[in-house]
Parts: C-alpha cells; structure tokens; sequence
C-alpha cells in the first residue's frame, strides 16, 4: 500500500513539473489582454513556487504606474526585449493610465500577493500594499471608484459599474477586511481601511440606485461622480438602466453578511426590476450576411422550445424600454437597426438575471432564519 501512495505522490509531482515547464514555453509569448486576466485566477499554488511565475511577476512590477495602479489591456506575461522595457518604463509617470477597468490592478495586486506568500520575496508585499493604497486614494468621498483615476477629464471620471469595475475592487477589499487567502499577510491597517472603503461602497450603491415613480429599481454602467445621476460613456453608451452591470451588484449585496434594512429594501426593488424587464421567448440565430460576413439576429422561440429568458444590456430610465445604439449616438429600439460592427462587438442581451434568482432564493431562506 505504501508503495501504491509513494507511486501516486510521484505522479503528481512529475506532473507538476511537466506543467510548470510548459508554462515557461506558453506564458512567454504574446497573447490578447484576455487571456492574462482569464488565467492569473486559475493558476495553482505550485506554479507561485516556480522560476517563471517571478519572471512574471517581475513583469507585474515593471508595469505598476507611479501612481500605485495598472495599466489595461496589457498581456503582462510575455517577455520583453531591452526596447519594449524601456517603453514600459516611460510610461510609468502617465497619469491617464492607470485604471481597474477590465480587471487591471485586481488582478495584479491578486497575483503579488499570491507570489509573495509562496517566495517571502518582499518587494512583491511592497508592490501589492502600493497598489491597495492606489485603490484607497482612488476612491470618492461618496464611495465611489472611477474607471480611471487620477485621469482628470472625460467619462473616466464617472462611478463606474461598467464591467464589474467597481465590484471587482470592492469584493478584493472585502477579503483583505475579512482577513481572507491569499491577503493574510497585510497588517490590521489595511484591513481597516479596506472595511472603510467597502462600507462607503455600499453607500455609493444605495444612493445611486435609479428609482422609478418612487420606486427603487437598478443602475446605470457609470453615474455622474458628483449629481451620482445615470451619465454617459462612450457614444453608443447612454444613460440608462443596466441589464448587464446591475446583476452583480445585487449579488454582491446579498452576500454580505449581516443587510441593513437599507440595503435588504435594495435587493428587493432590484429583483422585482428584474422580474418586470425579463424578455421571454427570444433567442439568437446566426448567420452569414450578404457581405460574407458572420452575424447574429434576435428571432422567437419555437412554440414548445425551451428557452431562458433574456435580458437587454440597455432599458430607458423613464419607461424600461430596451434600446440600442451605434456609434452615432442615437437610441434605437431593434437590434438589426444598428450597424455589424456594434452589433456583433458588443453584449447587446445576457441571461444574468437568472444567477440573481436563484441567488435571491438563497438569501431569502437565509434572511428567515
């Protein structure tokens, strides 16, 4: 038997180094942005312990901003020439870059401390406490965070729900308050300030919920950082109610542990939205149009077909109405009048509302007891 376990262990461990030297092939060489953000989450405690997550991890380094931050959309892994680096290194004093859009920043100061807790290596402890504090110092008096911060101009300024921005940070800071993997390391003052931050949070949440005719229902991707009314991003992104931002930050609310009244009346007229805005008996087909090219139109179930309901990206604020829209800024009200290029390049429908269902199920079982 003990041999059979030793045979076992040895498997393992083999099989953990054949991984970790595909890795120093794989990781090296460029890829899309996405698949940095995809795959830093799923790597497992070992491959922290190996030669290449520090050649990454270096690389995280090199591209922190002085401000604290990240940049987006950088494929962080691969490996850079003596020229690229120093392209890298120019950058770090831009001001406009830095941003937790797309989960830059998250993801960096999740993969630091992750690194740091398999190597002891303290400028990685260094790197990731400077991009907290970024994430402080970001944030609003009203508790809201910026998609880009300190960028001075433009929708970058807007309390940015878009994409998850601000619950992505909010739900890091929690851990680091909750003392949680892979943050146990950062001392009580973080902690507390990561609590403060996430309690201002959620203020932010409850005073920029949208209400309809008195009633409170969800939120645009981006309010106003002063007004904290809905407000614009870019051309083909109007105020609105968000099919495809609000979900998360219902479930983010509902997993916190002990709900204000406030906040319990917040989850309530959310879901209620959600109910009243589901769009039955849609579904997508593809096709290739005229032009060769590859396309998508929305068409009815067939009668007896099983289909989930849908949600719109968009909803007017006065009457919930699901819009579209094309660079031209210009609100329409059925898919195929806006042009390929939006139409295929954006999420226009989600199901997200079904997770806030079966969530809402739980909590309302758990609020019971």
């Amino acid at each position: 038997m003990r041999k059979i376990v030793l045979a076992c262990i040895a498997a393992l461990l083999s099989s953990t180094l054949t991984h970790a030297q595909k890795s120093e092939v794989t990781y090296k060489s460029k890829q899309p942005y996405k698949s940095w953000v995809k795959m830093a989450p799923k790597l497992n405690d070992d491959f922290f312990k190996t030669k290449e997550a520090i050649r990454i991890g270096d690389n995280v380094l090199l591209y922190q901003q002085t401000t604290g931050g990240w940049p987006k959309n950088i494929y962080i892994p691969a490996e850079l020439d003596e020229k690229e680096r120093e392209e890298v290194l120019s950058e770090k004093d831009d001001v406009n870059q830095s941003t937790i859009d797309n989960t830059a920043t998250t993801t960096e100061i999740t993969y630091l401390s992750r690194l740091y807790n398999a190597t002891g290596i303290e400028k990685y402890k260094k790197a990731a406490i400077k991009g907290i504090r970024y994430l402080f110092e970001a944030q609003y008096d009203n508790g809201g965070w910026p998609q880009f911060y300190p960028r001075p101009t433009g929708y970058y300024t807007h309390i940015t729900y878009n994409d998850d921005a601000m619950i992505n940070v909010m739900e890091l800071l929690q851990d680091i308050a909750n003392d949680k993997a892979p943050y146990t390391y950062l001392p009580e003052d973080i902690r507390k300030q990561a609590q403060a931050a996430v309690d201002k949070g959620i203020e932010c949440i409850l005073h920029t919920q949208v209400k309809q005719n008195g009633k409170l229902t969800v939120w645009c991707a981006q309010h106003d950082e002063h007004t904290l009314a809905p407000a614009k991003a870019r051309a083909y992104e109007l105020p609105s109610l968000s099919g495809a931002e609000s979900d998360n930050i219902v479930l983010f609310l509902m997993n916190l542990p002990h709900p204000s009244p406030e906040i319990i009346a917040s989850i309530e007229g959310a879901v209620n939205w959600f109910k009243q805005v589901q769009i039955n008996g849609l579904k997508r087909e593809y096709f290739t149009n005229d032009e060769g090219q590859k396309d998508y139109r929305m068409i009815p179930c067939q009668e007896g077909e099983a289909c989930d309901p849908l949600w719109a990206r968009f909803y007017t604020l006065e009457d919930n109405r699901p819009f579209f829209c094309d660079r031209d800024g210009i609100k329409r009200y059925d898919l195929s009048e806006i042009g390929h290029e939006r139409r295929n390049g954006y999420s226009w429908y989600n199901n997200g509302g079904l997770k806030v269902f079966k969530k809402y199920e739980q909590w309302k079982k758990k609020l019971k007891n």
